[in-house]
């Protein structure tokens, strides 16, 4: 199975040096709430005054606004903050550094000197067992430093090492999926989420042989019914649902789940989402989309498909609206499966002016994406005011990582978009990514978003309650309506009877709560919330 990001192509972009940006992240702005960078008065955005506050959530705020001078009440803060979902996150990309290099030693593997990739045993010339990281901590310290985004110079390009992080512990994740997420869940539930939605590359290998049997065909309709033919793909599909059993039996030793000590993580509702590797060759590309698609149709386990691996390689920018039109089409042949695409992730500089103008747009209007990740590149696209309008009428959430963004493309704070998105109605969703190799939580993107865009309580609650309203969970929201412009207003069935109202839900509430796996994990949330401002 590839892993989180896949592996490096060998089209190098044409980009220059951009700041990693990180600096800006790390700072905080521990001091005090930073003051929001003032909004351009975009044409077609409609200001929205603040939502009236309850008194719970009047004391919370205050309480909130009297600990902006103190860093650890404030870490402590956001810590505990009921925070939703985690809707891009790579799984592979998710998990500590330690725990991998851990792993590493565990199967035997050993470390290149040279580049410090981990390789498969024997440990030949130019090579270290990976356990001896366990008593060599310089070699330790090496290798964490290589894995992921710690202690790299806040002066320099952090596209090029974030990316490459992922080819030097490649050969640790694939084995270990169930391990991987049952760390990532313990992580998530100390931190009050409840829900996650983790990127996985299902059966990488028989896809790929399928691919290679099949070719290429422009006629995509003529190309999946070769797919499909004689059962070749049902056969994939088997075998990716037999990595995911075998994956949730790992996970569930791993996590002691149904045993008298159950880690954090068993209480957390996970669902997978298939990625696909777009520097590939089209056949393939085509392929791994239609079996994620197939899977998210027959396995409720996987929810969705998305386009993964940088988006300024020469390749991904070569094929990138052949695979709009690839979503497009598979969307007729599997419509409920969801679809969330990597895209804007690029920046002036990284990519000539031309391949800044459509690639959110694209996306939007033909692939018809459920959702957007990243989108950094929104307002250097044309007719950029039309997309934001677009994503806010059909509620496209936008996916936002911030420490990845500022990482990989140097973007943070007034360059950031997340106030263009917010002013347009665009639903915004804070991610983390990769936050095993960016070395950040959630906690820190809320902290962040709080500090450097100015956001109140109710502000902050309501990203946490949009990162579970548009997650791919089957059944009827808790909320009515378009929440994004009209607020957080119960169902009629729950109205007057959320946690903390006194009220006990009536039995058609109930009844919502018990057939809606997306109304029963908001309900989780809105009870934190009440235990939180109390």
């Amino acid at each position: 199975m590839t892993t989180s990001h896949g592996p490096r192509a060998s089209h190098p972009a044409r980009r220059t040096a951009l700041s990693a940006g990180l600096g800006a992240l790390s700072l905080l702005c521990l001091a005090s709430l930073c003051a929001a960078p003032p909004a351009a008065a975009h044409e077609g955005t409609v200001p929205r005054a603040p939502r009236p506050m309850t008194a719970a959530e009047s004391r919370t705020a205050a309480y909130l606004e009297s600990i902006r001078h103190d860093p650890r009440l404030l870490r402590g803060f956001f810590r505990h903050l009921p925070k939703g979902g985690d809707l891009h996150n790579h799984l592979s990309g998710a998990v500590r550094t330690e725990y991998l290099i851990e792993l590493a030693a565990e199967d035997g593997l050993c470390v290149d000197t040279a580049t410090l990739t981990a390789v498969v045993p024997p440990c030949g010339a130019g090579t270290r067992p990976a356990a001896d990281a366990r008593t060599d901590r310089d070699f330790h310290d090496a290798i964490v430093r290589a894995w992921s985004m710690q202690d790299f110079p806040q002066d320099q390009n952090g596209h090029d090492h974030f990316f490459d992080t992922f080819n030097k512990f490649g050969e640790v994740p694939w084995r270990h999926r169930g391990e991987l997420l049952a760390q990532v869940a313990d992580t998530d539930a100390a931190q009050n989420q409840f829900y996650l939605e983790t990127m996985v590359t299902p059966a990488s290998d028989g896809a790929r042989q399928l691919a290679a049997e099949v070719g290429w065909d422009p006629d995509l309709a003529a190309l999946h019914a070769k797919l499909v033919a004689g059962g070749r793909l049902d056969r994939v599909v088997a075998d990716a649902r037999k990595e995911a059993d075998d994956g949730d039996a790992a996970f569930r030793t791993a996590a002691r789940c149904g045993t008298s000590r159950p880690r954090p993580g068993c209480a957390l509702t996970v669902r997978w989402i298939s990625q696909v590797n777009r520097g590939s060759a089209p056949e393939r590309v085509f392929t791994q989309l239609a079996l994620g698609m197939r899977l998210a149709e027959r396995d409720s386990r996987f929810v969705a498909v998305n386009l993964v691996q940088p988006e300024d390689w020469d390749s991904s920018l070569a094929g990138y609206r052949l695979q709009m039109r690839m979503v497009n089409y598979l969307r007729t042949v599997y419509p409920k499966a969801h679809v969330t695409l990597h895209a804007g992730e690029l920046w002036p500089g990284l990519v000539k002016p031309e391949d800044l103008k459509f690639h959110i747009a694209d996306a939007v209007n033909v692939a018809g994406t459920d959702r957007v990740g990243h989108g950094v590149d929104l307002v250097h696209e044309d007719g950029w005011q039309q997309t934001a309008r677009t994503m806010a009428a059909r509620e496209i959430a936008v996916e936002v990582p911030f420490t990845s963004n500022a990482q990989i493309l140097g973007v943070s704070g007034a360059e950031h978009p997340f106030a263009t998105y917010r002013s347009y109605g665009v639903p915004v969703v804070l991610a983390t990514d990769d936050p095993g190799v960016s070395r950040i939580d959630i906690t820190h993107e809320y902290q962040y978003a709080a500090q450097t865009y100015g956001l109140t309580y109710p502000e902050l609650k309501d990203l946490a309650r949009a990162s579970l309203e548009y997650a791919f969970l089957p059944g009827r929201s808790l909320w009515r309506g378009n929440p994004t412009r009209d607020g957080y207003q119960p169902a009629t069935a729950c109205a007057g009877r959320l946690p903390g109202s006194g009220r006990t839900p009536t039995a058609e509430c109930r009844r919502l709560l018990d057939t809606s796996a997306k109304a029963a994990v908001q309900w989780r949330q809105e009870a934190a919330y009440a235990t939180f401002e109390r």
